[in-house]
């Protein structure tokens, strides 16, 4: 029994090394290949989108500072002592309305004296009236001389003229009395007053008491390149892009210091005439509606101004262009998956996208997502292009979940 088993012990171990090298042999490919190149990983998936063209906004960016559109500084007029303030700082003013009362007690006496100096004038002109009137039958009857009508005449008419003066007193008094009242010349927001109850103003020039500014609508003052202008009035001129939405005023958009944008759009009033020597810029300065106030005076903000629209062009999301010193590249996937780069010429647009001015053709798909796989990859490896859609539309679209459903979901 002994020598029987000791065979069969040394047949199992060769037998069983057997099987398993036809396993693997049956598992290779059909030229003999591992069977790890048969199972390669699947091509990773990159979002893109289809270059398509149409009528794209040209969205310039540019630096700006806000300015009241109206602004006056409110003086005194009248010399004297400052008895009130009669408004409350920060606030809205009416044109007209009471700012400060400077004691008037000198402005009425001296509009009374006047008033006084005229009711005196106007009694000597009627006298001397009435003897040039009893004058004149006598001196047609030679009851008197012509020489003493000829000085009641010149009586009459210089105390007339004495009542024109009497009148120019009355009114200057009730001006200067109207002085002591300083009132609002504009309507609009008025400041901190700069002077104090009690303060001697206007004695030997106008004091400035406060200032007030117009905000609704502003202004933003800024500059352009003047390479620029004439770079796009000339692709104007040559058909290349066409003015934005046929009108003459450019549409203009604000971006506030924290990256929010100015929900009311503005509009473009001039651009200045001249080229600033020193820097090549040109003035330019828009209207921008403010009735809530949000906007103020001396604010640094960035100006979109959209001058001009590119018809039939191609727009790409902004990360889906690499900007260098050397230019400006994005990524192409043609049909079999292959990645390509291509150089382009790129221009501001609106919703933070970049026209393309030349380097890509309708139809080829842009590479928008899925950049850090393709560093993780070898050169030339293919992908697979799936559409791209972009996440803040995924979230607006995205609907709100039901307060029912909410409760039924499990507790974490």
């Amino acid at each position: 029994m002994n020598s029987f088993r000791e065979p069969l012990l040394f047949v199992r171990p060769f037998a069983l090394s057997a099987v398993m090298l036809l396993a693997l042999s049956a598992c290779g490919g059909k030229d003999g290949a591992p069977a790890a190149a048969a199972a390669a990983p699947p091509a990773a998936s990159v979002g893109v989108i289809v270059a398509t063209p149409g009528d794209v906004g040209l969205v310039t960016e540019l630096p700006g500072r806000l300015e009241a559109s109206r602004v006056a500084q409110v003086r005194a007029r009248a010399a004297g002592i400052l008895q009130e303030r009669v408004f409350r700082e920060g606030s809205d003013v009416k044109a007209g309305q009471p700012l400060f009362r400077i004691d008037p007690a000198p402005y009425a006496a001296a509009a009374q004296s006047a008033a006084a100096g005229l009711a005196r004038a106007e009694a000597n002109a009627a006298q001397a009236r009435a003897l040039a009137e009893r004058y004149r039958p006598l001196v047609e009857a030679n009851a008197v001389s012509k020489q003493e009508y000829a000085n009641a005449v010149a009586a009459a008419k210089s105390a007339d003229a004495d009542v024109a003066v009497g009148r120019a007193a009355v009114a200057t008094a009730r001006i200067n009395l109207g002085y002591a009242s300083v009132t609002a010349p504009i309507s609009g927001r008025i400041g901190r007053a700069l002077v104090t109850e009690g303060a001697l103003v206007g004695q030997g020039d106008a004091t400035e008491l406060a200032v007030i500014q117009q905000i609704d609508p502003m202004y933003v003052n800024f500059t352009q390149s003047a390479n620029e202008v004439l770079r796009l009035r000339r692709a104007m001129e040559d058909g290349q892009f066409k003015r934005a939405n046929g009108s003459a005023a450019a549409s203009v958009r604000l971006v506030l210091e924290d990256g929010s944008e100015f929900p009311r759009a503005g509009k473009l009033l001039f651009s200045d005439l001249t080229v600033d020597a020193s820097t090549g810029q040109v003035a330019l300065r828009a209207e921008i509606p403010n009735p809530d106030g949000t906007l103020l005076p001396g604010l640094y903000v960035r100006v979109r101004i959209e001058q001009a629209q590119a018809a039939n062009a191609i727009s790409v999301p902004q990360q889906a262009v690499t900007r260098t010193g050397q230019g400006d590249t994005l990524k192409v996937v043609d049909a079999q998956g292959k990645v390509s780069s291509r150089d382009v010429k790129i221009s501001m647009a609106r919703d933070n996208r970049w026209l393309v001015l030349d380097g890509l053709q309708a139809g080829e798909q842009v590479m928008v997502d899925g950049f850090q796989k393709l560093q993780m990859m070898p050169p030339g490896t293919p992908v697979k292009a799936v559409p791209w859609q972009d996440p803040a539309v995924k979230k607006a679209d995205a609907p709100a979940a039901s307060p029912a459903a909410t409760a039924s979901m499990p507790k974490p």
